[in-house]
């Protein structure tokens, strides 16, 4: 069996920073995330990583697609592929912003960039290879679902600021 192996780590590469936030925040999403209201539409904690597998290799191999018929880093794929890297970084951050600092507003404002440079790379993507461009539909999808989560969760549940903390010393 021959491995493509550019095509396999292009699939693994997104699924590095998702496990890296699910070790380092695992904590707290069985004590702070679970004590949170949530709304109605919120799926089942264990879907979670369900479907970020599933989103994670279908844009890894999109970018595979990409760098093979965009002419890897030094052809007209290397745009797309740098659009693609900043939305991975913007993603791979949302997890420590949420679930470790609990800043669910910076979070809300950090997952509207996500989705802003998903669906930038999704375009950048299809004028090069429309399949690739397509594989970001379900991400879009989802980080448009997460995104309604992640502003209910916070208008829902006030975050302490420093503010109420410096009132409350001084009551």
């Amino acid at each position: 069996m021959v491995v493509n192996w550019p095509a396999a780590g292009a699939v693994l590469l997104p699924h590095i920073g998702g496990f890296a936030g699910a070790i380092a925040t695992r904590s707290n999403v069985e004590t702070w995330y679970k004590g949170l209201q949530k709304p109605c539409f919120t799926p089942p904690t264990w879907s979670f990583g369900c479907v970020w597998s599933g989103i994670y290799s279908g844009i890894g191999y999109a970018s595979y697609m990409v760098w093979r018929d965009g002419g890897g880093f030094e052809g007209e794929a290397r745009l797309p592929l740098a659009v693609y890297a900043t939305n991975l970084a913007l993603n791979w951050a949302w997890t420590p912003i949420f679930f470790g600092a609990k800043k669910t507003q910076l979070a809300l404002y950090e997952i509207n960039l996500i989705t802003a440079t998903a669906v930038a790379t999704g375009v950048l993507f299809y004028k090069i290879n429309p399949i690739a461009g397509y594989l970001f539909i379900p991400y879009i999808a989802w980080l448009g679902l997460a995104t309604a989560l992640n502003y209910k969760i916070w208008k829902d549940n006030p975050e302490e600021t420093d503010d109420k903390i410096v009132e409350i010393k001084d009551k």
